[in-house]
């Protein structure tokens, strides 16, 4: 069930196939994609867990993270405040607001906002290039989302880990050209990689994204699950897309 809420100019409302949820998104901004989806499919989170979502953007993680788990609570972090309310009034819609927190704050601080070791699972679908890669108007919504201007992967990593309770689970996705960098601050973090789905566009084509779990002070060894294939042919998806999607 859901309640309404009001819109601001170019705000749409789009259905997300879980649970009759919805979100509030502007295409000015940014709109989630599909790796938000792919991690909000890899991530586990027990019954009675507690959760954060690091740069929750309009909050698409919590929200399908509450359909998918029975996670106790979830929390969304945001610096940008235009997309901050965009998630809570998103919660508030979709009737959320016991399970769902919107915090507004920077991923740097995360530790002194919340606490250490005060979460069970910690998601992050960070931005993906370093600061200057193609980078056009270092100002805009979308380019904050896109490249490490308020934030680097150090700075997420090294949150989380001291974000999680010991053998707490960190998610992340992100993209195949920094798994190196991605395995060596796990390491320095006392994060140990667990799980690896690579995310292929075509079954002939290079990966494109990365889903990785790992555990804050578990033991060596990692499990590289199947390839995800996304297309079938052009625009039709693979079986597993359209499961994790709920279509």
């Amino acid at each position: 069930m859901t309640t309404d809420v009001f819109l601001r100019e170019n705000e749409r409302v789009d259905d997300l196939q879980r649970n009759h949820y919805k979100i509030i998104q502007d295409k000015e901004r940014f709109c989630f994609g599909m790796d938000a989806v792919l991690l909000s499919g890899f991530a586990r989170a027990q019954e009675g867990s507690g959760v954060l979502d690091l740069g929750t953007g309009t909050g698409i993680i919590p929200i399908l993270m509450a359909a998918k788990t029975k996670a106790a609570h979830l929390t969304g972090l945001e610096i940008q405040d235009e997309s901050a309310d965009m998630a809570r009034r998103s919660v508030k819609m979709n009737g959320l607001e016991e399970r769902i927190t919107i915090v507004t704050g920077d991923i740097k601080e995360a530790v002194s906002i919340f606490g250490a070791a005060s979460f069970d699972v910690v998601t992050c679908n960070p931005p993906y290039m370093t600061e200057h890669h193609g980078l056009t108007n270092p100002e805009a919504p979308k380019a904050i989302a896109r490249h490490e201007l308020l934030c680097t992967l150090e700075d997420v990593i090294s949150r989380s880990a001291k974000l999680l309770v010991p053998g707490g689970n960190f998610f992340m996705v992100h993209r195949p050209f920094r798994l190196t960098e991605i395995f060596v601050l796990l390491h320095n973090y006392r994060l140990e990689p667990k799980r690896m789905k690579l995310v292929y566009p075509f079954v002939d084509k290079e990966p494109n994204m990365v889903l990785i779990e790992a555990s804050r002070g578990g033991k060596s060894g990692m499990k590289v699950e199947k390839p995800l294939i996304v297309y079938r042919s052009q625009g039709v998806y693979t079986d597993e897309i359209y499961d994790i999607y709920g279509y």
